[in-house]
């Protein structure tokens, strides 16, 4: 009974994270869309379809953000896929209440194809393949030729693709994958990220050849008196 009460606990907590869809109009919300706005305007010049988002070391909120960045996009009218590809400890099934018999390591194993592992959401527009069976050897199936083939089968039919990876200081799989995508985002929690860590990840991602377009700080708490507070919050 604690291990079906624990995992409803995760569930549920899970689920309260998708803000952009439960609170259109919420201060968080309203960060959400700037960030999309910002990654829209970060590359000009080329056409950003492929984005990681990964964070230095747990718990800084990198999965929080990739769904919430994912809901944003589609409620824009862009066509999204969000992919689990944190092969170690994935949560994207929890967010959305999917099944994940089935997903990435069923991809890159060639168990099975795009088409068989991509879900469907309760966001319109927004599509999600989970990570699917935990596998032995994610970074070698990260960096095999059968994830470049994926990408761009993946490209066909998306116009934007969110690889929710994990943290760079743990294991080398964001680090694979930030090198096969148009950019990277790299996620912060105010106050909790040591600058050692911020340094040695972008260290990480440099020497990957990552296009970094961005840092997110994540759990920045405003206070009432602050004029965005103020503004925004008289909307809800």
């Amino acid at each position: 009974m604690a291990r079906k009460k624990s995992k409803k606990h995760i569930i549920q907590n899970a689920a309260r994270k998708l803000v952009t869809s439960a609170n259109t109009k919420s201060i968080v919300s309203e960060q959400f869309r700037t960030l999309r706005t910002n990654i829209n305007f970060s590359m000009p010049d080329k056409e950003l379809k492929t984005f990681l988002i990964t964070s230095s070391s747990p718990g800084e909120g990198k999965s929080t953000v990739s769904a919430n960045t994912a809901v944003v996009f589609a409620q824009q009218g862009k066509r999204v896929l969000l992919v689990d590809s944190d092969m170690r400890k994935p949560t994207v099934h929890y967010t959305f209440h999917l099944t994940n018999t089935l997903g990435l390591s069923n991809l890159l194993t060639r168990q099975a194809t795009v088409a068989e592992v991509v879900k469907t959401s309760e966001i319109e527009n927004l599509h999600i393949i989970t990570c699917g069976p935990i596998p032995p050897n994610p970074a070698e199936l990260l960096s095999s030729q059968t994830m470049n083939k994926v990408i761009e089968e993946m490209k066909e039919s998306y116009d934007i693709i969110i690889f929710d990876a994990p943290p760079l200081l743990s294991v080398t799989d964001a680090q694979i994958l930030s090198n096969k995508c148009d950019g990277t985002i790299l996620i912060l929690s105010a106050g909790e990220t040591e600058k050692e860590g911020i340094l040695r990840a972008k260290e990480a991602l440099v020497s990957s050849k990552a296009n970094i377009i961005g840092v997110v700080m994540n759990n920045f708490q405003l206070h009432k008196d602050h004029y965005y507070y103020q503004y925004y919050g008289s909307a809800e």
